[in-house]
């Protein structure tokens, strides 16, 4: 991702959800925002989804604790998998979603 542009029309496909609803998904600017982030520009990656930047560190620790865990063989356990937990991210999602696609929130949209 880092050698080829998003930014640039005909090297990866559009958000199919995009292409058919107009509406922009959660995870619409995700390969910009790994590809500012393989290129140092991280104001633009924080511009492309904010969602999904900001939750990169979450991501990067649970990728090590599964990545431990499995070396000693022990099940992955960890407080930001709890029920109540994943619930309230799947709400965060939800409401981000509907927000970024609302006139007022230009800034969200990628």
């Amino acid at each position: 991702m880092a050698f080829r542009d998003p930014n640039e029309a005909g090297h990866y496909p559009s958000c199919p959800f995009l292409a058919i609803t107009g509406y922009y998904c959660p995870g619409c600017g995700m390969m910009r925002l790994v590809h500012a982030l393989t290129h140092g520009d991280v104001g633009t990656a924080f511009g492309f989804n904010p969602l999904v930047f900001l939750l990169l560190p979450v991501l990067g620790y649970l990728f090590v604790r599964w990545t431990v865990s499995s070396a000693r063989g022990l099940p992955m356990r960890s407080a930001i998998l709890r029920p109540a937990v994943a619930y309230s991210f799947v709400g965060v999602v939800a409401v981000f979603w509907v927000v970024r696609n609302l006139p007022f929130a230009e800034a969200l949209a990628p």
